[in-house]
């Protein structure tokens, strides 16, 4: 009689074949969406494949917003506003944040399980950001539901004049976490090595050891080791509590703030973008539920299934989906500092455009 796989193999197995779990979803997702959701009484074909167009520009923002670490709706949100009306027409605000909130969860969430597959993620840092950062993405979002469209838009430039700065600062270059580190054994291993650190409770094949004087030593699959302290956790608190108000809010701004205190508290930079995709993804997820069923809650705007756009969702989930699982491949092979300067650039003309829009609009 053959012995029960024990929780180690299961999680391993679970992560090997993660890629399964992940495209499955966003197909039990869009097979929900089209048989149980509420949409208009003469939805048909055209109805469901109105807005395609928006799969490659969502493959491309996820892919980009995942390399380096960032919130998804930093792109969507804008995208939304400024692109969208030109193929369409003007969204409300609330109904931006929304689809964007919603498109991020599923990326995000998609490239928080490869990040934890390249064994990229420190968990006990990510459930303490994620716990002390849930009661200020609540409020923003529900903040959300009752200030004038030009104070959002206002809003949501400051936010993106942060993120630019924040940025054009971090280091998030890709060096080699070995030459960093040369005193440790080169021969180290992910794949179940004598040299590896063992254990039980780590997910996927990489492993992780703490010393009682609190360093860490984490191996990724790779074979790459990083060696840090989990020390600086007041400064993370206020930037991922101030992240949190925006990221309800307008859907990102956690991930933008909350990455530079990971790298000022000399966290690995790797190691960093692993561990703010968890916090980004479970408080966009959050941030998602508030916004489809909260607005009843405080008499704001009538926000519920049934005003969500899903012939947009069915197209953007699968787009940043896949976006996701592609980031942590784009992320090893490929210095991000381009791509971050280009963002940053992005962000601010953008920025430039939402307080012209917001003055006009007052």
């Amino acid at each position: 009689m053959s012995e029960a796989p024990d929780a180690s193999t299961l999680k391993r197995t679970f992560l090997k074949y993660q890629h399964v779990l992940v495209f499955a979803a966003p197909v039990l997702f869009i097979l929900g969406v089209v048989f149980a959701a509420p949409t208009p009484a003469d939805a048909g074909t055209s109805y469901w494949l109105e807005y395609w167009w928006l799969f490659p520009f969502f493959i491309l923002g996820a892919t980009i917003v995942n390399t380096v670490g960032i919130s998804g709706s930093a792109l969507f949100v804008p995208f939304l506003i400024f692109i969208f009306p030109v193929f369409a027409f003007p969204l409300e605000p609330e109904t931006i944040v929304k689809i964007g909130l919603i498109s991020e969860s599923f990326g995000l969430s998609s490239s928080a399980l490869a990040f934890i597959q390249y064994g990229l993620v420190d968990r006990r840092l990510a459930l303490t950001l994620v716990g002390g950062s849930v009661p200020f993405v609540i409020g923003g979002a529900l903040l959300s539901f009752v200030i004038p469209e030009p104070i959002f838009q206002f809003l949501l430039g400051v936010a993106l004049v942060v993120a630019a700065y924040l940025l054009f600062k971090a280091d998030l270059s890709h060096e080699e976490p070995d030459d960093a580190h040369a005193d440790v054994d080169a021969e180290v291993s992910a794949d179940g090595g004598t040299h590896l650190p063992d254990d039980d409770d780590k997910l996927g094949p990489a492993g992780v050891t703490v010393t009682d004087d609190g360093t860490v030593t984490r191996v990724d699959r790779d074979g790459n080791t990083f060696r840090y302290k989990r020390s600086g956790y007041l400064e993370r608190f206020g930037n991922y509590s101030i992240g949190g108000v925006f990221q309800g809010l307008a859907g990102f701004g956690i991930g933008e703030l909350g990455i530079i205190s990971m790298l000022r508290s000399e966290i690995p930079v790797k190691v960093a973008i692993g561990t703010n995709h968890i916090v980004v993804a479970l408080t966009a997820v959050l941030a998602s539920l508030v916004h489809v069923f909260g607005g009843g809650l405080i008499g704001g705007h009538a926000m519920d299934l049934a005003s969500t756009p899903w012939n947009m969702v069915v197209w953007t989930v699968p787009a940043t989906v896949t976006g996701g699982q592609i980031a942590p491949y784009v992320a090893s092979r490929l210095d991000t500092d381009v791509i971050k300067k280009g963002v940053g650039v992005l962000f601010a003309a953008i920025s430039v455009a939402l307080f012209l829009i917001s003055v006009g609009g007052l």
